[in-house]
């Protein structure tokens, strides 16, 4: 990011900090975007190429997520650079490392995301005392188990489909990134009929047009293997999954997989995006102007945060799922209608209704402690 200032605005990013631990080979940055609503709940990802305006553009989607949800919290992201498949004992080093750096930047809640589980959450804890997605044995809700963001992406998906001419029973899906999320998206909507057709990681994408066994994979990935071993299916290239014709695509893995150099490619009716920023704004003009819907991250990804922040407040998790069930669902159709009514995209909808409930609890706070301007530590 060549200057910070010009992705700053009234919103935030509040603070950016930079942390560095050379004994552990520990290096990474916290981006603290607004804090209105409350300290800021985001995910700690380990990721190898991760820059500081990634990292800013996601804390605003976590505020946007947040806001939209109806959370008594802002947004913040933390990134630490490296492998996420690293060793556990490297990792527990460095994740310990990075909470305890942070320990006195009370406005951050650690959360798990790509490259942390659980286990994370817990490390971060002993070191600093705020972390939410715990193992359940300290008392949390364990969001990748029960897959709580998926839940979430599913009820976008059924509200989604009152705008769209086609059911979801029998309805083909593409699965880009066959992980946390997508596993338990795969999961959720094959028990209601769906046909997953196809689906990737790191290592590869396999396809089927009569229909992936989810189970299948499920083994294959909890063996360390790539569902592209899978040996029921055609053995494809990664990127070959942005032109597998479907109904429903749902990107579940890194930022901007679709942008506007491979737009073109995507042979789909309906995008509901899993993943946070996965597709570029530029890309999603293009798929809005070819006719296809996209739900946008903060809207159909939120089941997570939602979770996490009821289990933060020490709710169950029978109380969590129903909320996120009401919340992205009664999120997605208010998007939607405007988007509709105002033939506008629905992210240009969703920013608008977020934005507002942001701005509104700003004026409510003193205005010395929410200056747009960032700050670098």
């Amino acid at each position: 990011m060549d200057n910070i200032f010009d992705f700053a605005d009234e919103l935030g990013p509040s603070k950016i900090t930079h942390i560095y631990e050379p004994s552990v080979g520990m290096k990474g940055i916290l981006v603290i975007d607004n804090i209105a609503a409350g300290p800021s709940i985001g995910g700690l990802r380990i990721a190898p190429d991760v820059s500081v305006e990634e990292c800013v553009r996601l804390a605003r989607a976590m505020t946007l997520k947040n806001a939209a949800a109806g959370l008594p919290h802002g947004g913040g992201k933390m990134v630490i650079y490296g492998d996420p498949k690293m060793p556990k004992q490297q990792k527990e080093l460095i994740v310990r490392s990075a909470a305890a750096s942070l320990r006195n930047q009370e406005a951050y809640i650690f959360g798990p995301d790509m490259g942390t589980n659980e286990e994370c959450m817990a490390w971060v804890r002993d070191e600093n005392g705020r972390s939410v997605g715990l193992p359940r044995e300290l008392g949390g809700i364990p969001l990748d188990e029960i897959g709580a963001t998926g839940w979430g992406v599913i009820h976008a998906i059924e509200i989604a489909l009152r705008y769209q001419n086609f059911d979801l029973e029998s309805a083909r899906i593409v699965i880009q990134g066959f992980g946390s999320v997508g596993k338990h998206c795969a999961r959720f909507l094959t028990q209601k009929g769906a046909i997953v057709i196809a689906a990737n990681d790191s290592r590869g994408t396999i396809f089927n047009p009569e229909g992936l066994d989810i189970n299948a994979l499920f083994e294959l990935k909890q063996q360390g293997r790539s569902v592209a071993d899978f040996d029921k299916g055609e053995q494809l290239d990664k990127d070959a999954i942005v032109e597998i014709e479907c109904d429903i695509w749902i990107p579940a893995a890194r930022p901007d997989v679709i942008n506007e150099n491979n737009a073109h490619r995507l042979k789909t009716k309906l995008v509901v995006e899993g993943a946070n920023i996965p597709i570029t704004l530029a890309a999603e003009q293009i798929l809005y102007e070819r006719g296809i819907t996209c739900i946008p991250d903060f809207i159909a990804n939120a089941g997570g945060v939602i979770c996490a922040a009821m289990e933060y407040q020490g709710t169950t998790q029978t109380a969590a799922m129903q909320s996120i069930a009401e919340k992205v669902a009664g999120n997605t159709e208010m998007v939607l209608k405007i988007a509709t009514d105002e033939k506008i995209q629905p992210r240009d909808a969703a920013i608008r209704m977020a934005t507002k409930r942001v701005k509104k609890v700003m004026s409510m706070r003193r205005w010395s402690l929410f200056s747009s301007a960032p700050h670098f530590l």
